[in-house]
């Protein structure tokens, strides 16, 4: 089973990481929580401290089923001053295989990196400038082929759920979503 990764630096946003590993989680999905920072704790934008499953250094992300990132602020700042992660994010993209955003980190890591060029998208209301040639859509979750973005915390459950349809089936997301009374 391949395996998805979950980015976290400080200032991250607590529900957007950690409901979409609890919903990859459940729907059977190999999903492992990586910290950006040189340590394992990492604390949420409202100061929840996580520790994460794994560091990025010294990780091999190789074929990775996806590379998913929380938003929250300064959270998405973090990773997108992250060059190994912009480099993971750019190999993930050119190679076809998934990368999911959401919140800030649409605009704020997503965009100027190119990697909503021409395709669908949301964010966080009021970056939507960060979306570079995006297609900015007005809905909780957009998919764009290997592409998920999401707009914030409230649509955190609807974001994670559809990286599970994209990755296993819509019986398989409608599962783990009746199961949690979704």
């Amino acid at each position: 089973m391949k395996t998805s990764y979950v980015f976290m630096a400080d200032g991250f946003e607590e529900v957007e990481a950690l409901t979409v590993v609890d919903v990859l989680r459940r729907a059977g999905m190999a999903a492992v929580t990586v910290s950006i920072n040189a340590t394992s704790e990492v604390t949420g934008a409202h100061g929840v401290k996580v520790i994460a499953d794994t560091v990025i250094a010294g990780c091999d992300f190789a074929g990775a089923q996806w590379l998913i990132l929380p938003g929250g602020m300064p959270g998405a700042s973090n990773l997108a001053a992250c060059e190994p992660l912009t480099r993971l994010l750019l190999e993930q993209d050119k190679e076809g295989r998934g990368i999911a955003a959401i919140c800030a980190s649409p605009s704020v890591v997503f965009g100027p990196l190119g990697l909503v060029e021409g395709r669908k998208a949301v964010c966080y209301p009021g970056m939507e400038q960060g979306l570079k040639g995006a297609q900015v859509m007005q809905s909780r979750v957009a998919v764009d082929g290997h592409v998920v973005t999401g707009n914030g915390p409230a649509s955190a459950t609807a974001f994670a759920l559809a990286i599970v349809e994209q990755s296993l089936g819509r019986a398989a997301a409608d599962e783990v979503a009746a199961g949690m009374l979704v």
